[in-house]
């Protein structure tokens, strides 16, 4: 069930909310029996075989590891001063639940190198990737470990299913931990007006920029990318930048456009889940971008992958040398497949000569590049890596035609195929002009606010202490108020939306 479809947006969601409160109102603990059910039967609705009957093997799947890594979780609070026994305990739970996410992910992947170097042949059944088990599998080792570090004491069977299951957050992020979810999900909070109107203006502009923005982009960008996969001619200097270019801009929205749905139906159950996603086409240095970028999966390969192989300890080599491994991982994380570990390699290089260069500035008080210089080479550098991103989802089914569609966009793009600019009309991919349409677009993501910030005065997001009624902060003439001003700007965001809703379409971070 998808967030930009006709059931979620007019059945599931209202009849979720309305019975949330409803219960709420009554009694706090059967609203959240209720909000459990609900995202259970949101993730049931998928079914792993499209193209026949309904099955429940994936249903099967997440309620025994929410099972199993719930009574691990009890095990390391009772075993509490036995270090060792914990140790123990805790390293065969991350190893388990690496081992699911790996047979599941990576074991075609694998098997195919194998393959390719000679061994086999190998036989393997065919494997579906579960819904959302790169998510959920990451934030339950989180908590297992949070639980070995003593920040948690106790929490019941469904207070955990309920952080676990919680549907706006379940099936792409952001990566939650239990602090930020579980007071909200006690408190079960009265109704607010607020809550209402900032959860479904979010809805309305995540949804425009999905379909009427990213779904429009992709279009043209696969256009490139499927060209480029089979090499009928070397693309041009231009083209190969306005493939990246399109690509980058249809991830940018498609993924912003996600992270506001998110954010609008968990605050329509007055709950407000992490920020993930703030500007990071803004960024003045890839450190800077990875702070911005899929926030919560930063954080978590920060204080769970980067810092339990070493952090900064070990020298310059060391440091790097972890910093490199977590990025490796990072990109593997993304997708089986040879170029996400080309696109986390490359993050990971350009951090190491980001982090080094910031060393030297400090050490010979050399000046800060100027921002809109520093902006638009990391903008560049970025975009040029998003060419084996978007080439690893060509990867999962044509291996050879994903490497020669980076070979092809990224030897146009760095000059080797020449300087020139848009092929004859007999030759074109599509035409100039269609491509230029969105450069207003380009601005918008470089210039504009985000939508964080267009609501920042009625908090969207988590992190702040104290959920109120009243807008906070100074006022700017450009920042939403729950006005029939801006109620009606939502009425034609949905207008506009309903005239391109005619094709469902997955968002892109549901395949990972």
């Amino acid at each position: 069930m998808l967030f930009n479809s006709y059931v979620f947006l007019l059945i599931f969601l209202p009849c979720a909310v309305l019975g949330y409160r409803w219960l709420g109102a009554v009694r706090g603990g059967l609203a959240a029996m209720f909000l459990a059910f609900m995202s259970l039967l949101y993730y049931a609705s998928w079914n792993a075989n499209p193209d026949g009957s309904w099955t429940p093997w994936p249903l099967t799947l997440i309620l025994g590891s929410i099972t199993g890594n719930y009574l691990i979780a009890q095990g390391l609070i009772r075993l509490r001063g036995n270090d060792n026994a914990q140790k123990i305990l805790l390293g065969t739970a991350i190893a388990a639940n690496v081992a699911l996410i790996g047979w599941f992910k990576y074991s075609l992947f694998f098997a195919r190198l194998a393959m390719d170097a000679g061994v086999g042949p190998i036989t393997l059944p065919d494997v579906i990737l579960p819904l959302g088990i790169s998510f959920y599998t990451f934030q339950k080792i989180a908590f297992l470990i949070d639980v070995r570090q003593g920040k948690v004491s106790d929490i019941s069977f469904r207070d955990y299913f309920l952080f676990v299951m919680f549907f706006p957050q379940l099936v792409a992020g952001p990566i939650v931990h239990h602090a930020e979810m579980m007071p909200q999900f006690r408190k079960h909070p009265r109704a607010r007006s607020a809550d209402f109107a900032v959860g479904l203006t979010m809805l309305a502009i995540g949804l425009f920029k999905k379909v009427v923005i990213a779904d429009m982009l992709a279009r043209d960008a696969s256009k490139f990318f499927d060209f480029a996969a089979v090499t009928h001619r070397e693309l041009t200097f231009v083209e190969g930048w306005c493939a990246a270019f399109l690509y980058a801009l249809q991830l940018y929205f498609d993924f912003s456009g996600y992270s506001d749905m998110a954010i609008g139906a968990a605050r329509l159950f007055g709950v407000r889940i992490p920020e993930n996603f703030a500007s990071p086409y803004k960024a003045a240095s890839i450190i800077d971008f990875w702070r911005r970028w899929h926030i919560t999966l930063s954080r978590f390969l920060r204080d769970y992958l980067y810092i339990a192989l070493g952090g900064n300890r070990g020298g310059w080599l060391g440091r790097h040398g972890n910093l490199l491994v977590t990025m490796l991982l990072g990109g593997l994380w993304h997708g089986a497949g040879l170029s996400f570990i080309l696109w986390g390699g490359a993050h990971g290089l350009l951090l190491i000569i980001n982090h080094t260069w910031n060393s030297l500035r400090k050490r010979f008080a050399l000046a800060a590049l100027p921002k809109p210089l520093a902006v638009t080479i990391t903008l560049l550098a970025v975009v040029a890596l998003w060419v084996p991103f978007r080439a690893g989802t060509i990867e999962l089914s044509n291996p050879a035609g994903a490497m020669k569609a980076v070979q092809n966009i990224w030897g146009a793009m760095f000059g080797f195929h020449g300087f020139d600019s848009w092929p004859s009309s007999g030759e074109r991919v599509t035409g100039l002009s269609k491509a230029l349409r969105w450069v207003p677009v380009l601005i918008v993501a470089l210039w504009f606010p985000n939508t964080q910030q267009f609501l920042s005065r009625y908090i969207p997001t988590f992190g702040w202490a104290i959920p109120s009624d009243k807008p906070t902060g100074p006022r700017r003439r450009w920042q939403w108020r729950p006005t029939r001003l801006w109620l009606a700007f939502t009425l034609v965001l949905l207008i506009v939306v309903g005239f391109e809703f005619n094709k469902v379409s997955e968002f892109i971070y549901f395949q990972f």
